[in-house]
This record gives C-alpha cells, structure tokens and sequence, in this order.
C-alpha cells in the first residue's frame, strides 16, 4: 500500500521535529497529523462538549455515595503523568524511572494515610476489584489446606462482596452471611458465634453505602484476630469521613476507591497486612509486588494520593459541615412530611448520609420529579438503581415495604449548602403530597 510522509504542523507537537509514516487509508480516515485533523477531531469531541443535558453547574448535587466531582487540584496533579511524565514505571531507562519514582511517592502518601508500609498496598481498578481481589485472593490460598473453606459476610455487604461471596458459594464454598439489627449493624456476639474451624475470612464493611450505619469495624476485627481469621472491610464509604488507621481498626484487608473521595475514577487500592496469605488473581506481569499483574496508571495513583491526602486534611471541617446539613434536611423531613423514616443508625451513620423512606411513594417516581427540578439523589446503591425491587439493604433490616420502596438517599459534599438543602426540603412536601394523591387514584 502506498505511503505518505507527514510532517506535523503544530508548533508545540511534541513530535513536531519527528516525520511520521502513514499509511494512505489511515491519513484518509484520520486526517492526516495535528492541524490536518483538527476538523475530524473537533467532530469528535465535540459529543463530549458540555450542554445543559450533560452539565451538573445547575444542579443540586445530593449522591455523593454514588460518586464524587473531581477535585481541581487533584486534576491539576495528575496532568504532567499524561504528557510528560508518562514512562511505563517497569522501564529501566529516565522516563520509567520518573514514572517509577513519582508511583512511589503516590503508594508512600497512601501508605502513610493507612499507617500501614507501602508494600501492603496494592493498587487497582477500584473498589469492587479491591473487594474481589480480598475475597477470592484469601479463599483461593485456603482452599490449598482446607476443601471447602468458610467465608463469612453479612447480608447488607455492596454487591461488589455480597455477588463475589454468592459467586464462591457456587464455587462450593461455605458461606454465612451475617444478620443485621434494625439499624444495619453487625453484632461482634453473633460473629464470634458464627465462626468455625475451617473459617479462613470475615469480610464486613466499614460504613453502610446505602443507610450509612458505621459497624464497630474495631471489635469485630478484634473477635476474628483472636480466632487468627484475616478480616476485610470494604472501607470505600468510609474514606474523608472515618479515619482509615488499619492499625486501630485491627484489620487485615482494607478496600477503597478514589472516586469516592473526589479522586478519579477507574482505581483504587487493596490494603493487605503483611503475613496474610492469598493468592493473585489477575496474572501476567510482575507488577505490584506480583499481587496485580498489568501496567500501573501512573496518572491515577498520584490523583488518587492527592484527593486521599486532601480528604484526610480536610476530614474534620468536612464531616462537621456535611453533619449540619444532614441533620437539617431530616428534620425539615420529618417535621413536615407524614409517614416518613429515617433508615440507619440515628447517631452511628455517615455524617454525609440521610436516607429516608417515604411510604405511600415509589422511589422512581420521586427521583424523576427532583430530577426535573434539578436535584440528583438516589434510590439507593447506585449499582443497583436500576432495580424495582426493595433494597436488599432495608429488606435485611427488616424495613417494612411501603417504606423500602419509598425510599432515597440523600448524601452531601463539601461543595453543598445550607441554601441547597433549604430548597430540597421546600420541594420535597409538595413533591410527595403529588406522587400520594396519586397513588390514591390509581387504587
């Protein structure tokens, strides 16, 4: 096939002193180089433009268990590992030890955060591979010595551990999932007594990401190490709003994600204590210490240490300001709405967290008017809101069902206001009295 020699126009390409081969059917569908394929590019990014459907500027953002905005700094950290600094961190030569050095300091910055060495963090895509590295890594080395080794989980664990758990019951292995109190709290009794011999680990999150109850992650992790059982926590609601001490919570796996924390999404970290064995699970490379095969993103783990250090700073004024407009919502709710209930623990519960069941409405519904008006909140876990069906959550607390599938979950930021919350709780009467009235109609 013929070929073109290109040269590339921009005056700041880095490449503009290289002459680039093209092959003729590729310069016809790309353009050509730099200022030859600004128009096709434009074409392109021009679908990711903002617009009023895409933009959050106007509105009231309530879901930030779902996910959370990117912090500018956070940006601004991570721009030089995409064109400057963006050696493979595996390679010998300046640019992979740049990026080497720069994974380094990010891995030493989250390691001093957890109080842990920075060999016991393995970093990865996010939460729900932490959580599925923890379980299957820890089942799949006890399987060496035990046949048929027993988990235990609870019953209101993210799916990323209650789906992991069931996937391994079909595996043949023994699972327990652990009851809940009214308010979504694990016992320490009921745990000690669920344990057995062939128990090789506990998983129990850290803090609730639908009714944000915080379990007592400290005195359940102390009746697992007293039986030498490793114990995991999915923490990745628990980061900027409980501290992270691995040491203090007793814990010997750890879970977070960085888009929960203002960091950007696509990674997170495993936090495994030395001396607790479990097998890789994802092959190839020698990458993280031979626990995580495939290259690092470099870019990532540095924003990721940025928005954890940044959380942590800010995490008292954080959790004070959240609390303020919580408390503020629910009372607004419950002094104005009838039959309304606040799911979760009235006092051990995320300082960001209101969820409140409102009977007589289906959540859908509601969501779709604050919609409307601008205001995002969520039917629950945003990995299951796609669902029609009760909350495994409040359906494991025993939540009656006109309350369950009534219920949304409002979760604040730093970037909220004591205005923002004033205009939710105006609308929110008016709201629910439309979607009652018509339910009654419909009867």
């Amino acid at each position: 096939m013929a070929h073109s020699r290109v040269r590339c126009h921009r005056s700041r390409c880095r490449f503009r002193a290289c002459t680039v081969q093209w092959r003729q059917a590729d310069r016809d569908v790309y353009g050509g180089c730099c200022r030859e394929n600004t128009e096709s590019v434009n074409i392109v990014t021009s679908q990711f433009d903002d617009s009023p459907e895409m933009s959050l500027g106007t509105t009231i953002y309530l879901d930030h268990a779902a996910t959370t905005p990117t912090d500018p700094a956070v940006i601004e950290a991570m721009l030089p590992f995409w064109h400057e600094t963006w050696g493979n961190p595996s390679s010998l030569y300046a640019a992979g030890r740049q990026a080497r050095a720069a994974l380094d300091r990010a891995r030493a910055t989250l390691a001093e955060i957890l109080h842990c060495h920075p060999r016991e963090i393995t970093l990865t895509s996010g939460g729900s591979e932490s959580d599925n590295l923890a379980l299957r890594g820890v089942v799949a080395e006890a399987r060496r010595a035990t046949p048929q080794p027993h988990l235990i989980t609870s019953a209101v664990e993210h799916h990323a551990v209650l789906h992991t758990a069931m996937a391994l019951e079909k595996e043949g292995i023994d699972v327990t999932y652990m009851p809940v109190d009214a308010y979504g709290m694990v016992s320490p009794n009921d745990l000690a007594a669920a344990i057995r011999p062939e128990t090789c680990l506990v998983s129990i999150m850290d803090a609730n990401n639908e009714v944000g109850t915080i379990n007592p992650i400290a005195e359940l992790a102390a009746v697992a190490r007293a039986r030498h059982i490793p114990f995991h926590t999915d923490a990745v609601q628990a980061a900027g709003a409980l501290p992270l001490d691995v040491d203090a919570l007793g814990v010997d796996l750890l879970s977070l994600s960085a888009h929960k924390f203002n960091g950007p999404k696509g990674i997170g970290l495993l936090y495994t204590r030395r001396g607790t064995r479990w097998t890789p699970q994802i092959t190839g490379g020698g990458q993280e210490t031979n626990r995580r095969a495939g290259t690092e993103n470099v870019a990532y783990a540095v924003g990721m240490a940025v928005a954890l250090a940044r959380a942590e700073v800010e995490r008292p004024r954080a959790v004070a300001h959240c609390s303020v407009l919580r408390n503020r919502l629910i009372e607004r709710v419950r002094a104005e709405i009838p039959d309304v209930r606040l799911n979760g623990h009235p006092t051990r519960r995320l300082a960001n967290n209101a969820n409140l069941g409102f009977a007589g409405v289906e959540a859908e519904s509601l969501l779709i008017l604050l919609d409307a008006e601008g205001i995002a909140a969520s039917a629950g876990s945003a990995c299951a809101s796609g669902s029609i069906e009760p909350s495994h959550v409040l359906t494991a607390m025993g939540v009656p069902e006109p309350y369950a599938l009534g219920t949304l979950r409002f979760s604040f930021g730093a970037e909220n206001t004591a205005d923002e919350v004033e205009s939710v709780a105006d609308l929110l009467p008016r709201l629910v009295v439309r979607l009652r009235s018509l339910a009654t109609l419909m009867v």
